[in-house]
């Protein structure tokens, strides 16, 4: 049938038709590109078809965008072809005419057929990869002939440029930093608690037992130099259930006492300083710089809840326990010990009374500061680090923009510090009216 006979009716639909397969595979391309495949992943897992066939066809690029490239190339050059058509259907020859149906043309491919195709794959990617993968997978067996040809002229010009057709296997794994951002800025799927739990298992590898510990300086230990009768009596009336027992010192450390095994026997007459040593438990030791994840998996593979750090000279440096850990991960419990209060908060004057021995992680965290975590991890090293000597009572001085008073030293340390917030100077107005 001569073109002149053809009925402008059919040629607009044909139009129609071709601009619709043109949004298709502008559509699919965005989809399948911007798909998220570790929910794929999960979904291939529970068995979803449409989800395993979307990865089939993720893991070769090179005959996904084959298929569609080559589909959306004829479809576009079969729609430029039919717009002339139409067009000297209606003004005849006229190269003028001919020219503004090219450029009608134009802008309805680049509006309905890519444009917003690409907009609506790019939101519903995800919905839309497992949908596809059920059309564009049959789609690529008819086409597969002329995909391959096409693809053999693609590996030479890539193997002239020296890259790989296929990404690395390590391409799509994501480094810990990113994971913590996608964690991070998954806000409305994951609940506050559960994300800064995630958050806290990625920083165990970079934290150390040093973080953690209590220093020795604050360690209450069994003295069993000290008089029978008071070491029964502290043992009574100690709120701890495990104690390091020492003669004077940590440097005669013997061994941990559960509590609750002697208690039952404080008040017999016949227990002895040589039935408590049979209860204790043989120290374990801890190195310096020990990661925390390290030293949780050793903790579990050497059925053990607490260690004792030391330095390379096999000093005791503090204590570590499993409760530590787990606090670190989750957050601090509730401290059923009187008399220590572990919140930290400013109060309605900005300011609040801190222990010297406290953490610097600690404060940084708690309290929004911004102290130095790369020498001393205790405000007071960090103060004696500032002086290079023990300040005395009533000195003040300026510390990653906190005002940091001593309030208390005992012996060589400062045992108390109150910090004051330093609020923003007002941005100047001098030479304005």
């Amino acid at each position: 049938m001569p073109l002149e006979q053809i009925p402008l009716s059919a040629l607009l639909a044909s139009l129609a038709i071709l601009l619709l397969l043109s949004a298709f595979f502008s559509m699919s391309e965005t989809a399948m590109m911007a798909t998220n495949r570790y929910k794929l992943q999960h979904l291939a897992g529970e068995g979803h078809l449409g989800a395993k066939l979307a990865l089939a066809l993720l893991a070769q690029p090179d005959r996904l965008l084959g298929v569609i490239l080559l589909g959306n190339n004829l479809v576009n050059m079969a729609a430029a072809t039919l717009a002339s058509l139409i067009t000297i259907q209606f003004f005849g020859n006229d190269k003028w005419m001919l020219g503004a149906g090219t450029l009608v043309v134009t802008f309805a491919i680049l509006v309905f057929s890519e444009i917003t195709p690409k907009i609506i794959g790019a939101t519903h990617a995800d919905r839309l990869s497992q949908i596809l993968g059920f059309i564009l997978t049959p789609l690529i067996r008819v086409c597969y002939p002329i995909i391959w040809f096409v693809n053999l002229f693609v590996r030479l010009l890539l193997k002239l440029m020296g890259l790989s057709l296929r990404p690395a296997s390590h391409a799509s794994r994501l480094t810990v930093e990113e994971l913590r951002t996608l964690v991070m800025g998954s806000r409305e799927l994951i609940p506050p608690t559960h994300r800064t739990i995630l958050t806290n298992l990625f920083d165990l590898g970079k934290t150390s037992v040093e973080d953690v510990m209590t220093h020795r300086s604050a360690i209450e230990i069994l003295d069993l130099d000290a008089p029978w009768e008071t070491v029964k009596t502290r043992l009574a009336n100690s709120p701890y259930t495990r104690l390091p027992v020492c003669r004077e010192s940590f440097d005669q450390l013997l061994g941990v006492l559960s509590i609750q095994r002697v208690l039952p026997h404080l008040h017999d007459m016949e227990f002895s300083e040589q039935d408590l040593l049979a209860q204790l438990q043989t120290p374990y030791f801890i190195p310096a710089g020990t990661p925390l994840f390290s030293q949780l998996a050793f903790f579990r593979e050497n059925r053990q809840r607490i260690g004792f750090v030391v330095d390379e000279y096999g000093e005791v440096e503090g204590i570590v326990t499993l409760e530590d850990i787990v606090e670190e991960i989750v957050g601090e419990f509730a401290d059923t010990v009187p008399g220590i209060v572990r919140d930290l908060a400013w109060d309605a004057s900005g300011r609040v009374l801190v222990e010297g021995n406290q953490m610097l992680r600690n404060l940084n965290r708690k309290l929004g500061l911004d102290f130095p975590l790369d020498g001393p991890r205790t405000l007071n090293g960090l103060i004696l680090e500032h002086f290079e000597d023990i300040p005395e009572v009533g000195v003040s001085f300026r510390l990653a923009d906190v005002a940091v008073e001593v309030v208390q030293t005992q012996g060589r340390s400062v045992r108390t510090a109150r910090l004051q917030r330093i609020p923003e100077k007002p941005p100047s107005t001098a030479g304005t009216r």
